[in-house]
């Protein structure tokens, strides 16, 4: 086995994760250690002062933003349902640049009213990233594991060739790897330039039987990596992200409603914990972390 290299700072918490304000998120995140987080479009438009202080707010925590979440359900449709996801996302694109952030997340479209057809979803998926170009954003394209056309990263994968702009590229989810059993092989297609994210999460069965069980435990049941009974597949997920090239951000993205009553550094702790697992025993890291904690040496 080769020995891999990383930054502790590579790994970033989700401030789904955690119940209560912004600013309490944002300090749980950094007193845990971590120099990173993934936003919400709702952790801006739902502070009390308005969505620029948020912003402001999360300048002031000094953590880098690692991306801005989600537009949904934007490629596929036509006429005036098209005309209003485009502006949908001519906003989150704005809060995005305001929040110096690089990278805004788009999953796949869950409508009924979407087409399927090819062409159309390359030429909408273009068009979001010619809008995002002027703001110096890159757009990533992640596959829902319900996704009406596209629920399985090879398809995303497929039409973002297609589409062929510079600023577009995969998010990667592993929780809906694992829930589609997507085989791991066949990450040898993708260029590492072009996953733009890649966010991790684990959850506490080995099958889920249904779409509805699906969105269910995705929603409110995900758990850090090393928690759940997906840790093999999730350890040899990311060697092999690494093997091919990769050397992005990690976010986790974790949706779990019993976090949501737990004290904030009590999740930033498990966070913490899978950051640790990830660094000693998946990618043998042996860097400083932030507090002047450090990882354990490797024989």
């Amino acid at each position: 086995m080769s020995q891999f290299q990383g930054n502790i700072d590579d790994f970033g918490m989700d401030t789904i994760s955690f119940a209560g304000p912004l600013k309490a998120k944002l300090n749980a995140m950094r007193d845990a250690g971590f120099t990173q987080v993934m936003l919400l479009a709702r952790d801006l438009v739902g502070h009390p002062d308005g969505w620029r202080a948020a912003v402001q707010e999360v300048k002031d925590s000094g953590l880098r933003v690692t991306g801005f979440q989600v537009l949904r359900d934007f490629e596929g449709l036509s006429g005036h349902l098209h005309d209003y996801k485009v502006d949908i996302a001519k906003s989150m694109l704005e809060m995005c640049q305001a929040l110096d952030c690089r990278v805004m997340l788009a999953c796949s479209s869950t409508s009924t009213h979407a087409t399927g057809e090819q062409s159309k979803l390359v030429q909408d998926l273009r068009k979001l990233a010619m809008l995002a170009i002027p703001k110096n954003i890159k757009i990533a394209f992640e596959a829902l594991s319900w996704g009406r056309n596209i629920n399985e990263f090879p398809q995303a994968w497929d039409v973002i060739c297609q589409a062929d702009m510079p600023n577009l590229g995969l998010g990667f989810d592993s929780f809906h790897m694992f829930a589609t059993k997507t085989p791991l092989d066949e990450l040898e297609m993708l260029d590492p330039d072009k996953i733009f994210l890649v966010q991790l999460a684990d959850f506490m069965w080995n099958e889920i039987k249904t779409v509805e069980e699906r969105i269910s435990t995705a929603r409110t049941f995900r758990v850090f990596p090393g928690e759940g009974v997906h840790s093999d597949a999730l350890a040899a997920l990311v060697r092999k992200l690494h093997e091919l090239g990769y050397r992005g951000d990690y976010s986790f993205e974790v949706f779990n409603d019993d976090y949501q009553q737990m004290p904030l550094d009590t999740v930033a702790k498990r966070g913490k914990k899978a950051a640790l697992w990830l660094g000693e025993d998946v990618l043998r890291r042996s860097v400083p972390l932030p507090n002047a904690m450090r990882l354990k040496a490797r024989a």
